[in-house]
């Protein structure tokens, strides 16, 4: 049910965008001598405008093949234009880019008539040299690809583990940017389609000389708990994670930090609170994700084979297994019905969870780092407020601890410092503190394998990049080669 919702939901959400391009294309189909309305039919839509640009109407099995699919969807619009007569890089551009927005008005222009069928028409003489010719080619990419990745979609990677199962390492997704509103540049000195290194090296791929005031566009939504949330991670230790020496930290930009993926499970006003694993709301349990996992150690007579384990869809387990006189040892990270599974088979002995912890056992690395006033752990935690712009707070010791470093680091406050358990504000100490941006808390689904907000705190929202929406390609990295493509995977939508 929730999974036909999500679908029912994506496409409401998709529709002013479907029915805007339509509108263009209906125009430009009935100048073109085509039935108007075969614009609003999927599919068919496609194999009329490969039909007026004269191309095979197979070429639309293309724009189904991932990866391949921008390439030629670009493609086929730039010679579906052409034979309008608009040649244009700049109104190419915007059409790719914002089609639902300019197609419109393009396809209503009185000099935009048809002209016939790409190869009948006169070629253009021949004024730039082929080096030129393919600089323009390779910069009209580049932009558009661009600004399809700052206004509606970008590709991401599952680099961890801390989201399986509902996510899988080498699962490749695009980021939805326009259900929460698409930020503006705050990094305008950047190569375009990089974020943090040039591709293949340690080079930066960015000047920080300018650093823009940083907007949000209108969304069509707003976060909601359990969304599955793209953001920049706030921290600076978390955005060096694998440099050890702290000298060789970098403090990227807001829209440089390194990108998480992980799940909202408490939104800006919310008091979150953890016990013995589950989730509680502002008081009310918390809905698990359908695939939430736990670490365990499974004592079995002996080390299940790769084959027991394939035939039961679960992962390989971590690290190498303990076998001695009493049998072997092994740490899965397992959903319930994994578990249950496990327990049905006649050689597992018995199934233990592997990291858990008792209510008040403080756990080394947690947020807030106070062990006197949080003695909490990641099975027990809280309760805990999550910061709301407007929210106001009295300034002590606890809150000092717990929001301290959201005041001084990401309040965007010219000069706020912590000194001797005050807070001073433009040098002037405040017993009172007035939030100015909502901030979220993020967990993974792995919950014994994510490292998120229990241990490095909120999310700012400046820092949110945007919703994940659907999964285009998944690769195991530790299949063969022609059985690496998850098939299952392709196209299904993330909730």
């Amino acid at each position: 049910m929730e999974t036909l919702f999500s679908i029912f939901l994506s496409m409401i959400i998709s529709l002013p965008f479907y029915i805007l391009m339509g509108i263009g294309n209906y125009t430009l189909f009935r100048k073109a001598g085509k039935n108007g309305f075969l614009a609003f039919i999927p599919v068919v839509n496609s194999i009329t405008q490969l039909k007026i640009t004269g191309r095979p109407t197979t070429d639309v099995v293309f724009e189904f093949v991932p990866i391949v699919n921008v390439f030629v969807t670009i493609s086929h619009m730039v010679k579906y234009l052409r034979c309008f007569g608009v040649t244009k890089d700049w109104q190419k551009t915007l059409v790719i880019a914002v089609g639902y927005i300019y197609l419109p008005i393009l396809a209503n222009k009185g000099n935009v008539k048809y002209l016939g069928e790409f190869d009948d028409l006169p070629k253009p003489e021949k004024t730039k040299s082929t080096v030129k010719e393919w600089g323009d080619a390779i910069l009209f990419a580049v932009v558009a690809a661009t600004l399809i990745r700052w206004l509606i979609m970008e590709a991401f990677t599952i680099p961890t583990p801390s989201m399986e199962k509902s996510l899988l390492v080498g699962d490749f997704l695009f980021v939805s940017k326009f259900h929460y509103g698409t930020r503006t540049p705050k990094t305008p000195l950047q190569m375009p389609l990089t974020h943090q290194k040039i591709w293949l090296t340690n080079i930066p791929s960015y000047l920080d000389w300018i650093q823009l005031p940083q907007f949000r566009l209108p969304g069509f939504t707003h976060i909601k708990r359990n969304d599955v949330v793209v953001f920049n991670v706030p921290g600076i230790e978390e955005n060096n994670f694998e440099e050890f020496d702290k000298n060789k930290w970098i403090d990227y930009p807001v829209d440089l930090k390194t990108n998480y993926i992980k799940r909202c499970v408490a939104v800006p006003g919310d008091v979150i609170e953890i016990r013995n694993q589950q989730i509680f709301v502002n008081g009310e349990k918390n809905e698990n994700p359908e695939k939430m996992q736990f670490s365990y150690v499974i004592h079995s007579k002996t080390q299940l084979s790769d084959r027991v384990l394939d035939n039961l869809g679960i992962d390989n387990g971590s690290g190498y297994p303990d076998i001695n006189d009493r049998g072997a040892f092994q740490l899965f990270y397992l959903t319930q019905e994994e578990k249950d599974k496990l327990e049905e088979l006649p050689f597992v002995l018995n199934i233990r969870p592997y990291k858990t912890y008792n209510q008040g056992e403080w756990e080394g690395n947690i947020f807030p780092k106070d062990r006197e006033l949080f003695p909490w752990n990641g099975d027990w935690y809280g309760p805990l407020t999550i910061p709301k712009e407007g929210a106001t707070i009295n300034i002590n010791r606890e809150t000092l601890a717990t929001y301290g470093k959201v005041i001084t680091l990401y309040e965007h406050n010219d000069d706020a410092v912590i000194e001797d358990g005050k807070l001073l504000v433009d040098g002037t100490e405040v017993k009172q503190y007035t939030f100015h941006q909502d901030y979220y808390f993020m967990m993974g689904d792995n919950r014994h394998n994510s490292l998120d907000s229990r241990y490095w705190g909120f999310v700012p929202a400046d820092h949110i990049v945007g919703k994940g929406f659907f999964i285009w390609l998944s690769l195991d990295a530790d299949e063969s080669f022609f059985s690496k493509i998850r098939w299952r995977r392709f196209f299904n939508l993330i909730e």
